[in-house]
């Protein structure tokens, strides 16, 4: 029982520190088709801006400000890169975001060295939530998942009951419209890749002060980025939200289970058979606990292609 509650709450936790960081990917891909492959790196950029500012000021002004800078940067990078490499197609966007991904890990080693900062939660926020089974639950979790779920409301207010919304899934699914009407296409798509940028750098000023704030953050990240916007379909912030609960709650689950096929086939006898023959049939769910976003978006796309909430294009 304790296993199963406590794998629970940190796997609902690390998902929605992963929705964190794919609501803004989930936009800027359902919305501008854009492959955007340095979007963790603004996730990188918010933990070390909020480092930066929390030793100058405190940990607040930069839980505010991190994001804000992390989006001025997304904006420059639409309006004088991708913009201008949007019309020859994903290739090309994909080559200049990979490239750019590169220049701000290495930007980071440049200033910040190759080891992880201090960058540590403030003393108000650091005691236990509840104590489950004899140990102290970090309140700082709940904390992560309170920033997430409040994400989460206002991107569907935003999105669903705002003018701002509006004009947005407008220039979405009727660009030319949109433009026909008044409104500034490209204007709205700069705003939606900074906001996106800026949603990722507050999922690393939030996430980067408990987990370590290192070079290789974005990279730990960046993969399983795309596989929940994937499997919880192009551009639905639900699906997105729903996605990174299940990755996270299965890798959690994965990473506590020394369960093997060996251990399946003693019940019928087999199990020293298997265990001579080893490879695939002794190993363990744990050492592959990696692995577990991939083998569930490909169970996924096996059975719905547009992902859990997407739909057909």
């Amino acid at each position: 029982m304790e296993f199963l509650i406590t794998s629970a709450l940190n796997g609902v936790i690390y998902g929605m520190l992963l929705f964190m960081v794919s609501a803004g990917l989930t936009l800027i891909f359902g919305m501008m088709g854009v492959l955007n492959f340095a979007h963790a790196s603004f996730y990188m950029l918010g933990a070390y801006f909020a480092y930066t500012l929390s030793g100058i000021f405190n940990f607040w002004i930069g839980l505010l400000v991190a994001p804000l800078l992390v989006g001025i940067i997304g904006i420059l990078v639409e309006r004088y890169l991708l913009r201008r490499v949007h019309f020859y197609g994903h290739a090309h966007e994909l080559l200049l975001t990979f490239g750019l991904a590169f220049i701000f890990e290495e930007l980071v080693k440049l200033f910040y060295g190759d080891y992880p900062v201090n960058y540590r939660m403030p003393d108000v926020l650091n005691f236990a939530a509840f104590n489950i089974f004899g140990t102290d639950y970090p309140f700082y979790r709940v904390f992560i998942g309170g920033v997430a779920l409040a994400m989460f409301i206002s991107l569907l207010v935003l999105l669903n009951k705002t003018r701002v919304g509006i004009v947005v899934r407008g220039a979405e699914r009727l660009p030319q419209t949109a433009q026909a009407l008044g409104h500034n296409v490209p204007l709205v798509f700069m705003g939606v890749f900074g906001a996106g940028a800026a949603l990722a750098g507050l999922g690393g000023a939030v996430a980067g002060a408990f987990y370590p704030t290192n070079p290789n953050m974005a990279l730990e990240l960046g993969v399983i980025v795309f596989v929940v916007v994937v499997v919880g379909g192009l551009g639905s912030l639900t699906g997105s939200l729903l996605a990174s609960l299940m990755i996270g709650i299965f890798s959690s689950f994965a990473v506590g289970l020394d369960w093997s096929l060996a251990g399946a086939f003693d019940w019928v006898g087999l199990g020293g058979w298997a265990r001579s023959v080893g490879g695939l049939l002794t190993m363990s769910i744990s050492s592959i606990s990696g692995a577990m976003p991939f083998l569930l978006m490909l169970i996924v796309l096996l059975v719905r292609p547009a992902g859990l909430m997407g739909s057909k294009n």
